[in-house]
C-alpha cells in the first residue's frame, strides 16, 4: 500500500481533478490524501475574518462567490444528471453548514469548522467522479481517525488502530480517499494539523499503516539543486537524506514542510516528491539511506535579521550565553544561526516583530547591533567534518560576495552563510556554477 498526496493546485480544476482520477486508478488499495481546490481555504479564511469583524454581509458575499465556483464545477466536472444531482446536494450542505455559522458569536471553534470544509469538497467531488468512471472508491472521512493529543502532537496509536478498522471494513474498495489538514483535537472538536497540513496528513498515514512509500504531487518535479526562479538550469535532485531534505525545507525549497517527514523519516518510510503534470518524470526520492559523499543542492531563506551583543565581560564569563538565549526564549523567538567568540555572539532570526523588546533586554549584557535584510545561504549535502574540500568549494563559490556569518559543524548535512539581501542572486548562481556545473 502506498500514500499518494495531491495539493491545492493538482485539484484546482475539473481537468485537474480527472487528471489525478487517472493517475490514482493505475493502482489499487492505495490511500489518496486530498488539500482541498487551490483559492478554497483562502476564501474560507477570509469568511472567517468577516464574522470576526462582525460584518456578515461581506462574508455572505465572499461565500457566494466561492459556492458559485463549486456549483461551476460540479457541472463541469460530472457528466451523469444522478451524480450531479448527489454531488450538488453535498455541495449544498456544506455551504447550509457554513452559513449556521453567520452570527455575532463567531470564535474559533467555528473558524475550525468552515476551515475544513475545503477538503471535505475536494474529496466529495473526487469520489463522485470516480465512482461515475466506475472505480470502486470510498471515503475514509479524516475526522474519524486524525486525533491530536493535549500537546497538539498526533495520536499515533488512536490513529493507527482506528484507520486500520476503517479500512478493513471495506474489502472491496480499490481506493481510500481522505483529506489532508483536518483532524480531532484532545477533546473532540474539529481542529487541524497546521504544520504542513496535508504532507503531515500523508506522513502520518504512511507511517501508522507502514506503508510501502509515501508519494508527495505537486506542480514541481521534485526538490531543485537551487532555486529555478532564480538560477538557470536547475534540476531535479534523484535522492536526499531526511535530513538533508528537512535542511532544505527549513532553508526555504517550499515544495516540502520540515516537520511533515518526521513520522515517515521515524518510521522509515520514503517519500517521492512527483510532478501531476510529468507524472513519468522520476522526482526525488527521500530515505534513511546513508549520504552519498556529494553536494545535493543550495536554498535561501530570505527575511533575516542578524544581532550581535558585543561584551567584554564575556571572557571566562560563566552564563552569559544562557542569559543570551533566555532573552530569545522569553520573547518566543527562534534563532537560525549561531556565532561565538571569546567577546561576543551573533544570533540570526527570521521574526522581527520582537526585536525591539530583545534588543533593549540584551543592552543589558553588552553592546548590540543589528543587521536587517539578510538572507541565509544554505549548502546541503554529505557534509561530515571528514570530507575534506566539501565546506572549502562552497565557502569559495562566494569569495566576491560578503560574507557576514558561516555556520558549519552543528549539522552533518549543511553549511550555511549569511549574506546581504541585494547578493542573493548572485550567490545562488555563484554556487551552482562552482558546485554544480
Amino acid at each position: 500500500m502506498k500514500v499518494l498526496k495531491f495539493g491545492g493546485t493538482s485539484v484546482g480544476t475539473p481537468d485537474r481533478i480527472k487528471h489525478v482520477a487517472g493517475l490514482i486508478r493505475r493502482e489499487s488499495r492505495n490511500v489518496v490524501v486530498l488539500s482541498a481546490m487551490s483559492g478554497t481555504t483562502n476564501s474560507l479564511v477570509e469568511i472567517s475574518e468577516y464574522l470576526y469583524k462582525g460584518n456578515i454581509p461581506g462574508a455572505q458575499e465572499t461565500l457566494n462567490l466561492l459556492e458559485a465556483k463549486y456549483i461551476r464545477v460540479v457541472r463541469e466536472l460530472l457528466s451523469t444528471e444522478a451524480t450531479r444531482a448527489e454531488a450538488m446536494a453535498a455541495i449544498e450542505r456544506t455551504f447550509a453548514l457554513i452559513r449556521y455559522f453567520f452570527n455575532d458569536n463567531f470564535n474559533v471553534d467555528g473558524e475550525k469548522e468552515i476551515l475544513a470544509q475545503g477538503e471535505l469538497m475536494s474529496t466529495a467531488l473526487m469520489l463522485a467522479y470516480l465512482r461515475e468512471q466506475g472505480v470502486k472508491a470510498v471515503i475514509v472521512p479524516a475526522l474519524d481517525y486524525m486525533r491530536t493529543l493535549e500537546s497538539g502532537e498526533p495520536d499515533m496509536n488512536y490513529i493507527g488502530a482506528t484507520l486500520r478498522r476503517l479500512i478493513d471494513l471495506e474489502p472491496e474498495a480499490e481506493l481510500f480517499i481522505t483529506q489532508g489538514y483536518i483532524c480531532r483535537n484532545a477533546h473532540g472538536g474539529v481542529d487541524n494539523l497546521k504544520r504542513g497540513g496535508s504532507d503531515y496528513t500523508a506522513s502520518i498515514i504512511g507511517a501508522v499503516l507502514g506503508c510501502e512509500e509515501i508519494q508527495i504531487w505537486t506542480d514541481i518535479d521534485g526538490m531543485h539543486n537551487n532555486d529555478p526562479r532564480f538560477v538557470e538550469g536547475t534540476r531535479p535532485v534523484s535522492s536526499l537524506h531526511f535530513e538533508e531534505a528537512a535542511e532544505l525545507a527549513y532553508f526555504g525549497a517550499k515544495i516540502l514542510h520540515p516537520s511533515c517527514v518526521l513520522p515517515a523519516k521515524l518510521h522509515n518510510i520514503p517519500v517521492r516528491l512527483l510532478n501531476t503534470l510529468q507524472p513519468e518524470a522520476p522526482g526525488t526520492l527521500i530515505y534513511n539511506m546513508a549520504p552519498d559523499g556529494s553536494l545535493k543542492a543550495v536554498a535561501a531563506k530570505d527575511n533575516i535579521t542578524a544581532i550581535k551583543v558585543k561584551s567584554g565581560r564575556m571572557l571566562l564569563a560563566y552564563g552569559f550565553l544562557h542569559k543570551v538565549f533566555e532573552t530569545f526564549e522569553n520573547h518566543r523567538t527562534s534563532i537560525d544561526m549561531i556565532a561565538t567568540s571569546e567577546v561576543g555572539v551573533t544570533l540570526t532570526i527570521d521574526d522581527d516583530s520582537r526585536l525591539a523588546a530583545i534588543v533593549d533586554d540584551l543592552k543589558r549584557f553588552g553592546t548590540v547591533t543589528v543587521d536587517r535584510d539578510m538572507v541565509i545561504i544554505c549548502v546541503v549535502g554529505d557534509l561530515e567534518w571528514h570530507n575534506t574540500g566539501f565546506e572549502a568549494r562552497a565557502i569559495g563559490a562566494l569569495a566576491d560576495i560578503p560574507v557576514r556569518m558561516i555556520s558549519y559543524g552543528g549539522s552533518n548535512y549543511n553549511i550555511s552563510m549569511l549574506v546581504r539581501k541585494e547578493d542573493k542572486i548572485k550567490a545562488l548562481r555563484s554556487l551552482s556554477e562552482h558546485l554544480f556545473n
